[in-house]
């Protein structure tokens, strides 16, 4: 109660508190703070909810765009005004590099997303005091109203997408995509457009594959 007491009552004396050094609060920052990450996560939210959601079935990429959007934008708000060394970089980059190579091959449209999650959360997070509220805004309004245009009116919709468990291992080897295409496609009864191998589980002698498929994708008997 006293700390907010001190911050309602005496903001001027509540700046001049420190601990260790460093300031208790600093109102205007903090209230910046609170408002572009508001603008960013609601921002992010209606793509990720909006629109990829209504064209994707992945729902394991759910969490990871909504996460990296609020990371990247609290890491760059955070150090915008701190003098970064050249070595901490090139070594921030080099963690980022080998978090990339440890993990699974990502779709392009689903890179595409992640992309645009990171560069709207730099943006939020970066943009100076020379660039005015109704500017952040808008360009995030346009980068929202560039992917419905995207994902609605020219219909540029990824396919539908299951994830199966595959029995037939022997078909799972280099030479025999046609083979499991054909034997996939009979299986589902679905005109399947493509497969991705998620992984091999050798122990019990099956594949983990991702199926796509057109939303009419059904074959009629």
């Amino acid at each position: 109660m006293q700390f907010l007491d001190i911050l309602l009552l005496a903001p001027d004396a509540a700046k001049e508190l420190e601990f260790f050094d460093i300031k208790l609060i600093n109102t205007e920052d903090f209230l910046s703070l609170l408002v572009r990450f508001s603008l960013n996560l609601i921002v992010v939210t209606a793509i990720v909810i909006g629109l990829y959601a209504k064209t994707s079935k992945r729902k394991d990429f759910y969490f990871s765009f909504l996460a990296v959007s609020m990371v990247i934008f609290l890491l760059c708000f955070l150090l915008a005004s701190v003098k970064i060394e050249l070595g901490f970089a090139l070594g921030l980059f080099a963690v980022f590099g080998i978090i990339r190579y440890r993990t699974d091959a990502i779709p392009i449209k689903e890179m595409t997303y992640l992309f645009v999650v990171i560069g709207i959360s730099v943006i939020n997070a970066l943009a100076n005091k020379k660039v005015s509220y109704a500017e952040l805004i808008t360009t995030n309004l346009l980068i929202v109203v560039g992917l419905y245009i995207l994902e609605k009116i020219l219909n540029l919709r990824q396919e539908i997408s299951y994830r199966i468990v595959y029995e037939k291992i022997e078909n799972v080897q280099a030479g025999k995509e046609e083979e499991l295409l054909s034997d996939l496609r009979l299986r589902t009864g679905k005109n399947i457009k493509r497969f991705e191998i998620e992984r091999i589980d050798f122990l019990r002698d099956v594949a983990y594959i991702y199926i796509f498929f057109d939303a009419n994708g059904i074959k009629k008997h």
